[in-house]
């Protein structure tokens, strides 16, 4: 969190290098969103995406002097918890071993650090409209600053941060997978006027000709699927053609 925030406190000179709207670069900054919907959003992202570390460590950033040291350990260790919290899903919902691996979790992974500067009027704009995570499953780390809220029962309530704990999300891809035992919850990010927030997220994707459905050990004679298969890709292709809206998405993949 330390050198995350340091980035974006840095002199504009010296973070100007590494802001690109090519969305084939390894290491990029954006002020906005990367949805094309979220134009309004108030914030900067740093995108890194790769795995595993040393195939991108050269391409971060030289300043300040620890980035590329402390986010390419934390890159390495939270793909490894991630690795291990699939597990014990597979496990939780009797799937055959491993079920997890390969095409379903070996998509180009890649992390997210959000930077919410203090905003002059939070009530004109949000961090980051309401969304649920596409992929796999999300890891965040939220750091001391509220700003995360959920929506329950129609409203929307604030995530609490805890120190030193990390928020994970189940992405639509595992609501599909589950059968929808394992909800993608929708949410967002707010801002405040006094204090800058920042955050890192790790996403796990799958890869995009991974054909996703619920798992067959999910569904038979006793339980239809609520899903149709499709592809990451196809998945993509939807998600850009509704907006990214939540309440649309997965309602395209739904059997009729």
């Amino acid at each position: 969190m330390e050198v995350a925030s340091e980035f974006f406190e840095m002199p504009i000179e010296d973070r100007i290098q590494h802001y690109s709207d090519d969305p084939n670069r390894i290491v990029r900054v954006l002020k906005s969103s990367f949805h094309e919907r979220a134009t309004n959003n108030w914030r900067e992202a740093m995108k890194i995406s790769g795995y595993p570390v040393e195939k991108f460590a050269h391409l971060l950033p030289e300043k300040p002097s620890k980035f590329r040291d402390v986010v390419g350990r934390y890159s390495t260790e939270v793909t490894e918890l991630g690795r291990w919290i699939l597990k014990m899903i597979n496990e939780g919902l009797g799937l055959e071993e491993g079920y997890f691996d390969g095409e379903q979790s070996g998509g180009e992974q890649f992390m997210v650090i959000n930077h919410y500067p203090p905003c002059p009027d939070p009530s004109l704009t949000l961090g980051l409209v309401k969304h649920c995570d596409q992929n796999l499953m999300t890891i965040l780390l939220q750091g001391k600053t509220k700003g995360l809220q959920v929506i329950k029962d129609g409203k929307w309530i604030a995530v609490e941060p805890i120190p030193n704990a990390l928020i994970v999300n189940a992405g639509h891809q595992l609501e599909v997978l589950s059968n929808g035992r394992l909800k993608s919850i929708q949410h967002r990010a707010v801002t405040n006027s006094s204090v800058a927030r920042t955050t890192v997220v790790n996403f796990i994707v799958p890869t995009l000709d991974c054909l996703i459905s619920p798992a067959p050990a999910l569904v038979g004679q006793f339980e239809d699927p609520i899903y149709r298969p499709f592809t990451w890709r196809e998945y993509l292709s939807v998600f850009r053609e509704k907006d990214g809206d939540p309440d649309l998405v997965l309602d395209a993949f739904k059997f009729k």
